[in-house]
């Protein structure tokens, strides 16, 4: 898989399950070149807002997004940094 299918993957992944207000998928592995145990699974940041998520401890909402994510976890994600945005009456 590619970097880019990686990058879209997640991005479906979370706004189907998450329903985001607002999601930014960041590939960040160019900052990682050389990381032996990244076995060619990428490194990326998620910035998400999501009513879903606003309510929820931030561990819990961590373990919401990872388990949106997890048959990707280890294969084609080595790394997922993770941004957790308010929910605004905007």
């Amino acid at each position: 898989m590619t970097p880019v299918d990686r990058k879209q993957l997640i991005y479906r992944k979370l706004t189907e399950t998450l329903s985001p207000t607002k999601l930014d998928v960041i590939d960040e592995s160019d900052q990682h070149i050389g990381h032996a145990q990244a076995g060619g699974a990428g490194h990326f940041r998620v910035v998400i807002q999501s009513a879903q998520l606003a309510e929820l401890p931030r561990v819990k909402a961590h373990q919401k997004i990872y388990q949106a994510l997890a048959d990707l976890m280890g294969s084609e994600i080595h790394a997922l940094a993770i941004e957790i945005l308010p929910v605004t009456d905007d």
